[in-house]
């Protein structure tokens, strides 16, 4: 049988090297970095950031990332101090209806990430 190992994202930058350094502040591994694409991991998840921005691609670009404590990941972003550092966006916890605990931090360029837990 045939088997996928892995499969990642390629997410816009407008400004590549404040995203790399975004990402890093929240917490990534940034593994490599060549012609324009940079390798970053957490654990066993990863993604590849691009230096390619086209404004109605980014702000209609929406990462999801499952973690075991939604409130600790909350706390590591506000700590990090990235929402006034790179002026984005962080929303409160809230409960979803598809039965998670989620919240959302927008990217530099406008990526938005939501973090959600299972409950």
């Amino acid at each position: 049988m045939e088997e996928i190992v892995e499969i990642k994202a390629f997410v816009p930058a407008k400004d590549f090297e404040q995203s790399k350094a975004f990402y890093r502040d929240i917490g990534f591994t940034q593994a490599s970095d060549v012609g324009g694409v940079a390798y970053f991991h957490h654990g066993n998840c990863s993604f590849l950031l691009q230096d390619f921005y086209r404004k109605e691609h980014a702000e209609n670009f929406m990462m999801h990332v499952l973690v075991k404590d939604i409130y600790a990941w909350r706390k590591k972003v506000v700590e990090s101090g990235v929402v006034e550092k790179y002026h984005v966006r962080l929303s409160e916890v809230m409960e979803q209806p598809w039965g998670m605990l989620d919240f959302t931090l927008t990217d530099p360029c406008g990526v938005l990430w939501r973090f959600g837990e299972n409950i």
